[in-house]
Order: C-alpha cells, then structure tokens, then sequence
C-alpha cells in the first residue's frame, strides 16, 4: 500500500481533529486530486469538488456548510513552502472528513492489467466500497499495472482510473457500470467524441490501444493485457492524449484556497 505523507481526520461538528480514519468501506464518498509544483497547483481543482459535493448530495451526506468546511481542510493542509507532485484525498462519510497525501508514482510505458471479474458499488459514484479494490492493488506495483475490472465479460473501469479503447481514429469507452472522473470528463470536451460501446475481453483484438486515465496515472499506454492475446499496436493517440494532459498540467492556475 502506498505511504500516506499526511492523514487527518475532522468530526463534521466543529472540525476538531481526532484519531485518523481511512474510512474504507463506510457509507460515504471521496476525490483525489493531483497536486503539482511549489507555490502549489491542484488539477481540474473546482471540478474535483464540485464532483464531489454532488456526491455527497446524493447519498444525502448532508452536514451543513460542507463545501466551506471540505475547502478549509484543504487550505489547512496544503503547505506553501513544499513542492509537490503528489495526490489529495479527501473522503468523507457521516461522522468525519478525512485528508491524506501520497506521492505520485509516474507510470511505466510497459504498464500492463490485469483482469478482475468485479463490479464497484455504484460504481457511477466515487464511493469508499473500495476494500476488494485495495486488497488486489496492494499487490502491486501501481507504477506498472493496474487491474482491469470486467463483469459479463465487458470491461468496465480500472481499480483507479478509466479507460479508453482506440480503434483507427476512433476512441470508445464502456457504456455504463464505471465511474466517469473528472480527468475522462476533460477529454471528453477535448476530444472530438468518445463513442460509448461495450467491449468485450473477446473482441480486444480489434483494438490498436487502450490507453488509462485518471488523477493519479494521468494519461498511460498500455502494452498487454495479462491471460489475453492482446498487445499494444502503436503509441499515435497516446502521444496526442498526453499532449493535451501535459498542456493543461502547465496553464492549471495557482492553489490560491
């Protein structure tokens, strides 16, 4: 499991500090948010808590000033004098709102998955029914693979991250049963179109990449697949992808709180 660098947690009440939770696998929701540089710059920050207040109205986690309070935390926690390349987390359940950093890892161009016969809970939401999740990625060497989760043999998400399927020119994802993150909800303004279509561990083949993205990997090309044929065609939309992420990694304005 990763090293958290920093882990606090708040009761709702009065944000007073109290013995640290995780809170995996409580009724509750979370965001992790890339945080770059010295002075420090958060990633697609407004749309990171703004995700995550919809959420938290959705499962009815309804304490009151919650943003005001969510958004103190985070200006507490951050140090002005530390350079960063690092992921945020913020998760929250009835009782608390809990903060943890961990550095990044920068992913390795032979990243491979491995395949998951698994489903998340709601797993339109980034909810903390995460402990199978974690139980399998703590395995790992998140620098180099991730799992590849698929139900009915239609793959669906990462254990941390979406997932795009390149075919010539046209870029597909999975039609239901994942998360959209706010990184794939960037491409998806930055992109043409991304075709929603389910894909199948048998038709892997026809595609030329499948390519991660998220907040913590960013944009990644996958090489192979474990226990499937297929295997990394060429790099064309990876290199555009990363491009586009690099861009918005240099103009992501200053964390000003």
């Amino acid at each position: 499991m990763a090293t958290l660098l920093l882990k606090k947690s708040y009761r709702h009440k009065d944000l007073k500090e109290i013995k640290f939770h995780d809170l995996w696998d409580s009724y509750g929701v979370f965001t992790t948010m890339r945080i770059i540089d010295k002075p420090a710059k958060i990633l697609f920050f407004r749309q990171h808590i703004d995700n995550l207040i919809r959420s938290l109205k959705i499962y009815k986690i309804n304490k009151r000033n919650i943003k005001k309070k969510i958004l103190n935390l985070i200006k507490l926690n951050i140090n002005k004098n530390k350079k960063y390349d690092h992921l945020f987390r913020v998760a929250i359940n009835n009782k608390m709102i809990s903060i943890s950093l961990r550095k990044r890892l920068k992913p390795k161009l032979n990243f491979t998955l491995k395949l998951l016969n698994y489903k998340r809970i709601d797993p339109q939401y980034k909810n903390l029914k995460y402990k199978k999740i974690l139980n399998f990625l703590k395995k790992l060497d998140t620098s180099k693979s991730d799992i590849a989760l698929y139900k009915d043999k239609k793959i669906l998400e990462t254990g941390t991250s979406n997932l795009l399927f390149v075919k010539g020119n046209n870029v597909y994802s999975p039609i239901k049963n994942f998360y959209e993150g706010t990184t794939y909800k960037f491409f998806s303004k930055k992109l043409r179109k991304i075709k929603k279509k389910n894909i199948t561990i048998d038709s892997l083949n026809i595609y030329d990449e499948i390519i991660v993205i998220g907040s913590g990997k960013g944009v990644v090309s996958v090489n192979r697949i474990e226990k499937t044929h297929w295997k990394r065609k060429n790099l064309k939309n990876y290199r555009i992808l990363s491009k586009i992420y690099a861009k918005a990694v240099k103009n992501c304005p200053r964390y000003n709180g």
